[in-house]
C-alpha cells in the first residue's frame, strides 16, 4: 500500500467544492456535476483528477467523527487560472512532503487503506500529519465500479516534531 515519500510541487486546480461530513458523503454528487464540466477547461495539464479533501485547521484526526464536516473538491490541474469556465472554481494546491499510497479496489474497501494508514504505517512512521489537503489523484481511467481500480492516496505529513513521541 505504501508508495513512497514525495515532495509535492505547488499546483494550480480548477473544479467544484461542497460541504460534507462521511456521514452525508456527497460524493457523487460532486462527481457528476463536474465531469460534465471538466470539458470545457481549456489549459488542464493532464488529464488526472484531484478528489480532495479540506479539513479545518487543527482538525483532529484520533477523534474525527463521521459527522465531522470537511471540503471535498473534484478538479482537475491547470496552466493558469485565467478563462476559468463559469461554475469552475480557482484552487492553488501548495507544495509540501506527502505520503503517497496506493487502493486498489472499490470506494467501499476505502477504510481499509484509510484504516493501514493511519492505525499502522503512521504510528510507525517518522512523520506526523500536517494540516494541508489529503487528495486521492485518478487517472483518467479510473472507474469506481471497477474492483481492480486503482488511486493514489497523498496524506500531507510533515517529520515528527519530538520523534520518541507516538503518534
Amino acid at each position: 500500500m505504501f508508495k513512497k515519500i514525495h515532495r509535492l510541487e505547488k499546483k494550480l486546480l480548477c473544479g467544484q467544492h461542497l460541504e460534507m461530513s462521511m456521514a452525508d458523503n456527497r460524493t457523487r454528487e460532486l462527481w457528476s456535476s463536474f465531469m460534465p464540466l471538466k470539458r470545457t477547461i481549456k489549459n488542464s495539464i493532464n488529464t488526472d483528477l484531484y478528489s480532495m479533501q479540506v479539513y479545518d485547521k487543527g482538525a483532529d484526526f484520533k477523534s474525527m467523527k463521521p459527522t465531522s464536516v470537511f471540503t471535498k473538491w473534484a478538479a482537475i490541474e491547470v496552466s493558469d487560472h485565467t478563462n476559468i469556465p463559469d461554475m469552475l472554481q480557482p484552487y492553488v494546491l501548495n507544495a509540501g512532503l506527502y505520503a503517497v499510497f496506493i487502493h486498489k479496489g472499490l470506494p467501499a474497501d476505502f477504510h481499509k487503506t484509510f484504516n493501514y494508514i493511519f492505525q499502522e504505517w503512521l504510528p510507525d512512521a517518522a512523520y506526523e500529519i500536517d494540516a494541508r489537503e489529503h487528495f486521492e489523484l485518478l487517472p483518467e481511467t479510473y472507474r469506481p465500479d471497477d474492483p481492480m481500480a486503482e488511486e493514489e492516496i497523498w496524506i500531507p505529513v510533515k517529520e515528527q516534531s519530538n520523534p520518541d513521541k507516538a503518534f
